[in-house]
């Protein structure tokens, strides 16, 4: 599973989750659970994968399983706390043990359900967690956007792709934040010049190409593209792997 399978986009405002747990079809019912609820899920397989995506995702939220493939659910939980010591986590085990409940709540899981569990008992749980941390109210104020596995933050200016950071100057963020905007929709020269530049004159030469070419190479290198040129008509930005 990608570690970003079944990400959708998200504007401003959105509460992401992050799903983490290597059984597809309880990911998958999760996931779509998530999506009911109006938020933004991000699935992990894996440890690794979690702790990578959770840097590039910012989630306001965890729902995390105690066996994980690679790194022990309580490990994961550790590293999550050292990096957000406030984000909220909801472990989910198949060791209904009163030894294992201790060594995930002290680790600072916030909330305990064994599996089997019903669907409803686990999201009622996610909203308690969301609105006693305060994560559902703030995000109505936070201004990040995603977009497949890249996320752009306006308020720190921050760009972090499939959990990279990115280092962008002024112009190139204000490049990708005006088609971050607009997703899927061809922008031509003249409308990136005057959102970025404040200008309407096409008399500024090839200023656009030679900005998308470097935010390109900044964004795009060794990944999917996500930003592609339509001859003639202007550049449109989409997520990895999506169809014209």
């Amino acid at each position: 599973m990608s570690a970003v399978s079944g990400a959708r986009e998200a504007g401003p405002g959105a509460v992401r989750v992050l799903i983490v747990d290597d059984e597809p079809e309880l990911t998958e019912l999760l996931s779509w659970a998530v999506t009911d609820a109006g938020w933004q899920p991000f699935l992990a397989a894996d440890g690794h994968g979690a702790l990578g995506l959770a840097r590039g995702c910012a989630p306001h939220a965890v729902v995390l399983d105690g066996m994980l493939p690679d790194l022990d659910g309580v490990q994961v939980l550790r590293r999550l706390r050292y990096e957000n010591a406030g984000l909220p986590v909801l472990m989910l085990t198949a060791r209904d043990t009163l030894e294992h409940r201790i060594d995930g709540l002290s680790a600072g899981a916030d909330d305990y359900v064994t599996k089997p569990f019903s669907l409803e008992e686990v999201m009622l749980r996610l909203r308690g967690l969301l609105r006693r941390s305060g994560a559902d109210a703030a995000a109505a104020d936070e201004s990040v956007r995603v977009l497949g596995d890249l996320v752009l933050a306006e308020k720190t200016r921050q760009v972090r792709r499939g959990g990279e950071a990115i280092a962008l100057t002024a112009k190139e963020f204000d490049l990708l934040h005006f088609l971050m905007r607009h997703p899927r929709q061809v922008l031509s020269k003249a409308q990136i010049l005057d959102h970025v530049w404040n200008s309407s004159f096409e008399s500024e030469g090839n200023l656009v190409e030679v900005y998308v070419y470097s935010l390109r190479g900044k964004l795009d290198k060794g990944r999917p593209p996500m930003i592609h040129t339509v001859r003639g008509a202007g550049y449109v930005i989409r997520a990895a792997g999506e169809g014209r």
